[in-house]
């Protein structure tokens, strides 16, 4: 498990990534997903239906069915996934938990957690879903590997 994000945003972030993976016009089932990247199926299943409630995925039933981007990859930011599924203030908690830290009351971490937070939203979370699903074929394949299929 991370430590900036639920697992519940860590299973949406890899789901959307492999989504992304079919491209634009693929459509890729949830139960395809959850064995992919060993998540819950049901689990996924909920956290898929969000997505798709935000418009970050599309859906659709039946045959030929299943889960698209709901907007271009290069459009849809780690950022994106992160607000709808952990909401917008992930970042904003003290890092190390006190309550009421703040710009005017800052605890002994405040000052360099506020330059890694930036440096994390700068590097990472502001790139789009097409710059990193490349990387997750590999990943991808080593999951396989190591349970044997």
């Amino acid at each position: 498990m991370s430590i900036i994000f639920s697992r519940r945003c860590e299973y949406g972030l890899q789901a959307m990534l492999y989504v992304a993976t079919k491209g634009q016009t693929g459509r890729v089932m949830t139960r395809e997903i959850a064995e992919a990247l060993r998540i819950p199926h049901h689990y996924l299943a909920k956290i898929l239906e969000d997505l798709s409630q935000s418009g970050l995925l599309l859906s659709s039933k039946g045959v030929g069915g299943g889960f698209a981007l709901g907007r271009p990859a290069t459009k849809i930011s780690l950022l994106d996934i992160i607000e709808v599924l952990d909401g917008s203030e992930f970042m904003e908690n003290c890092a190390l938990g006190f309550p009421g830290c703040s710009e005017e009351h800052p605890c002994p971490a405040h000052p360099a957690w506020k330059i890694i937070k930036k440096q994390i939203t700068d590097s990472i979370l502001r790139r789009s879903i097409a710059e990193l699903s490349p990387d997750l074929h590999h990943k991808i394949r080593s999951l396989r590997k190591s349970r044997g299929t």
